[in-house]
């Protein structure tokens, strides 16, 4: 079923990255923002590519996958209620990483034109939001950090310690 009005308004009130932005703001960013809608199977986006935009997922299943030796390596799969592609809105790299719908979705693409218009509409709601981004990325630093702690290490003479980088 297709939400509609203050029932998307709500549902992104619930998504991390936007809890406690207001029903204005939300609005205003909904009616500016474009709804993407994949069959399963279908890419979002891929690994390289470049882009100022990201996705929160109203409806369906995205899997995250990343090339690893010329294969493609499953990260996580999101549901409803998720961000992927926020990286895109901090740094305008590349994508780090490619987006297949998993099951049939409906997205809400979010632009960084579409943030800048929250930042002149309302200052303190755009902060907020940066501030929610910035804490979704650390989140995931965090459990990307606990990943790389339970993969196996390469041999001492390859490996740098964090005090000989420095």
């Amino acid at each position: 079923m297709k939400a509609t009005g203050m029932e998307r308004v709500h549902m992104l009130q619930n998504v991390p990255t936007f809890g406690g932005i207001n029903d204005k703001v939300l609005s205003h960013l909904l009616s500016h923002s474009r709804t993407v809608e994949r069959e399963a199977g279908e890419v979002i986006f891929r690994e390289g590519d470049y882009t100022a935009s990201m996705f929160v997922i109203e409806d369906g299943e995205v899997a995250i996958y990343k090339q690893k030796g010329g294969q493609d390596c499953l990260m996580v799969v999101l549901g409803e209620g998720e961000c992927l592609g926020e990286m895109a809105l901090f740094d305008y790299m590349p994508r780090s990483a490619s987006a297949l719908a998993q099951s049939d979705c409906r997205l809400i693409e979010i632009t960084s034109q579409n943030l800048y218009d929250i930042y002149k509409q309302d200052m303190e709601q755009f902060a907020l939001i940066q501030m929610n981004l910035g804490r979704e990325i650390a989140r995931r630093l965090r459990k990307a950090d606990e990943l790389c702690v339970k993969c196996p290490l390469k041999a001492d003479a390859d490996v740098k310690t964090f005090r000989q980088c420095q």
